[in-house]
């Protein structure tokens, strides 16, 4: 018979081992992105007279940098799972109520969380936002004046700015 401990540590177990898979993946967009921004950059470069594909850049940013904010969310949710709940349980079912999982905790409350944190949100607008949006300022500047274009042009932009809130929105700078 498995005891209500043994569930919560298999418990632990699982969902530790999917916010491991999901920090892998999500450090990995970065450099999907990087390399998205290679080839529109490389192609835009090559073809100089069409700089419309400049246009490709704020919807792959935009849609890489969603997949990396929730994906990003959900390790933090993990980690507060562990810290509220999982945490608080097991330690009732421990005879001398010693803390468990402690490292859940601790790391928060390094003295320099909060100006790591403020440069990763920094890094994280840098790539999925402020590089689109500079995408499309040469666009306007340099491309061609077709207005379809220069629709697409400005509803990209309205995508990067509301990805830009979110990323905002989600930082976590609390301890």
């Amino acid at each position: 018979m498995i005891d209500t401990g043994q569930l919560l540590l298999a418990e632990y177990e699982q969902i530790k081992q999917e916010q491991r898979a999901r920090i892998g993946f999500r450090d990995n967009l970065i450099y999907a992105t990087f390399g998205v921004m290679a080839a529109v950059i490389a192609s835009t470069l090559a073809r100089t007279d069409h700089l419309e594909l400049l246009l490709l850049l704020p919807p792959l940013s935009v849609t890489l940098g969603w997949t990396y904010l929730v994906n990003d969310e959900k390790i933090s949710a993990v980690g507060r799972y562990i810290r509220d709940e999982l945490a608080p349980r097991l330690k009732d079912l421990t005879p001398e109520r010693a803390e468990v999982f402690g490292w859940e905790s601790a790391h928060r409350r390094d003295t320099h969380r909060n100006s790591r944190k403020r440069f990763q949100l920094a890094v994280d607008l840098l790539t999925f936002c402020v590089a689109p949006l500079a995408a499309l300022t040469v666009y306007w500047v340099l491309g061609p004046k077709d207005w379809p274009l220069l629709m697409i042009s400005v509803a990209e932009a309205a995508m990067v700015v509301g990805l830009a809130v979110q990323v905002v929105r989600y930082t976590d700078l609390g301890r």
